[in-house]
């Protein structure tokens, strides 16, 4: 065995919710929800279990996925990967908005991606007129393929390519009876049939409950060790714990990928729910526990496998022909209106109509934040001369709820620190006649304090504003109607405030460091 080393969860920081992990011999691949962002389902990799990096998307091609429309924190929910003779499979709901725009008052569809390599391409997704949410891929011995959805874990015959459905919805377990189960998994070991669903709703009543037969359709018992996984401690850091998934490493042992989240400053998820790591024995009566029962680790150790660090993407200076796997779009982007070769070295987005708190707004692009402090930097060539011209940086959650700190004009060229707590646009800060020079603008947050300054050499930083409390930030910050699963981002963008305009905004360079 080599040197005991350890690490700290959750081992996907940021916006990494609704985990499913697979092994392919020595490489650990899992997908995560990207709700309306673009492009859709972030495909991650690991050697070592611990260590992550993206490596593509399942869904690229904005042609195949139209999110123009959706509302925030609808689109893509929680996928599932598996690999089965030789190709890798990702099957994932679209949550819409359920009001008709799609033609019919369609809820939920599945969607379904093939490939022969991990990070893709995929093909062109396949429609499942399924609604249910959260589908996952179940391969019993004989080699019937099932669709396992909540509520609980129902079954759906499939074709044997997996791609078709062949048979009508039927129950397995009916779960435990707690509310709101989702992120359902069956796995077979050992002549049981084990489902496994999350229970108690994805926010701190979180869970994972499992119930095992030996038949599929059989009588399923509870497991006595449930909930194998949840928080029960409300001042740990970690909280939200459930929708897991069981992977079996290299050298036999047994863990749990699960979604989970760390409060900030109380009961506020800022950088959404993230993906956390933990151990599983199987008992001598044939269940599991998660961590030995005691909810999610702070501190673990790490599997015995090679140490295998990625380089993370923290500094894009736009000279590559392509961007980062770390950005995503606030839904399909208008490829029209974005090049990063109009200008080689920047990325350049032209203005046009729909603002921030408008969901037909464009080329907003962002990038997780991962820590509940960090700075984020920016250099910006904007030179406007129309009231509603605007261009800067972001921390965005929503349509409803956001941050700006932007080179704008309103009867004269300004810059602006302008919040949304889903009450409209509030002015909190603004300097005048600013300098017709590009201007470096920053954030630095410290947990629910967020100060923003700008400069026009990188060196000389001025204060703008400081925005305190910024609870509307988060998951939970916001009590209303509206659906909040994502976590806040930030970024680049720009818009002709409605003025109709079409002018150039060249970002020279986006620094993140945490």
């Amino acid at each position: 065995m080599s040197e005991l080393r350890t690490y700290q969860n959750p081992v996907q920081r940021g916006f990494f919710p609704d985990p499913s992990v697979i092994r392919v011999g020595e490489d650990y691949y899992m997908v995560n929800s990207s709700f309306q962002y673009f492009p859709a389902i972030p495909i991650s990799h690991s050697r070592d279990m611990v260590h992550w990096h993206i490596i593509g998307h399942a869904i690229c091609n904005p042609e195949w996925l139209d999110l123009t429309d959706i509302k925030d924190s609808h689109g893509i929910w929680a996928p599932d990967i598996e690999y089965v003779d030789g190709k890798f499979y990702i099957y994932a709901p679209l949550r819409l908005n359920g009001d008709g725009t799609r033609g019919k008052n369609v809820l939920r569809r599945q969607l379904v991606m093939v490939s022969d390599k991990p990070e893709g391409p995929y093909s062109k997704p396949v429609c499942l007129e399924v609604d249910a949410i959260d589908p996952s891929l179940f391969v019993d011995d004989d080699g019937s393929r099932y669709m396992v959805v909540a509520k609980a874990a129902q079954t759906v015959p499939l074709s044997a390519d997996g791609l078709a459905v062949a048979g009508a919805m039927r129950e397995a377990w009916g779960g435990t009876g707690e509310r709101c189960s989702e992120g359902p998994h069956i796995m077979k070991k050992d002549g049981y049939y084990y489902a496994i669903v999350a229970e108690g709703g994805t926010g701190y009543g979180h869970g994972i409950n499992v119930g095992r037969s030996k038949e599929l359709y059989g009588e399923y018992e509870n497991s006595p060790y449930n909930p194998v996984m949840r928080q029960m401690d409300p001042e740990a850091p970690i909280q939200r714990a459930g929708h897991g998934k069981l992977v079996q490493d290299s050298n036999g042992q047994w863990w749990c990928y699960y979604l989970c989240g760390r409060p900030n400053g109380g009961r506020y998820t800022t950088v959404g729910r993230e993906t956390a790591l933990d151990p599983v024995r199987w008992t001598e009566d044939g269940w599991f526990v998660i961590n030995e029962g005691k909810g999610p680790s702070l501190t673990q150790t790490a599997p015995d496998l090679p140490e295998c660090v990625f380089e993370r993407n923290l500094f894009d200076d736009f000279d590559s022909a392509a961007l980062n796997l770390e950005w995503e779009f606030v839904r399909n982007p208008d490829n029209g209106s974005w090049s990063l070769t109009e200008r080689p070295g920047y990325f350049r987005i032209w203005t046009k109509d729909g603002q921030l708190n408008e969901i037909r707004s464009k080329n907003t692009l962002l990038r997780r934040e991962q820590e509940l402090s960090y700075t984020a930097e920016t250099k910006v060539e904007f030179y406007p001369d129309r009231n509603g011209e605007q261009a800067g940086l972001t921390c965005y959650y929503s349509t409803a709820t956001y941050a700006r700190c932007a080179v704008c004009y309103e009867d004269g060229r300004k810059l602006q620190l302008v919040i949304n707590r889903n009450h409209g646009e509030e002015l909190i800060a603004e300097v005048e006649n600013i300098q017709e020079a590009p201007v470096y603008l920053r954030v630095q947050t410290d947990r629910l304090t967020r100060s923003f300054y700008y400069s026009y050499d990188g060196e000389e930083w001025k204060l703008i504003g400081t925005l305190e409390n910024c609870i509307y930030l988060c998951d939970e910050g916001v009590p209303d109607d509206r659906k909040r699963h994502t976590g806040t981002l930030v970024g680049i963008y720009a818009n002709n405030g409605g003025c109709g305009s079409r002018k150039p905004a060249d970002f020279d360079f986006f620094r993140y460091e945490d």
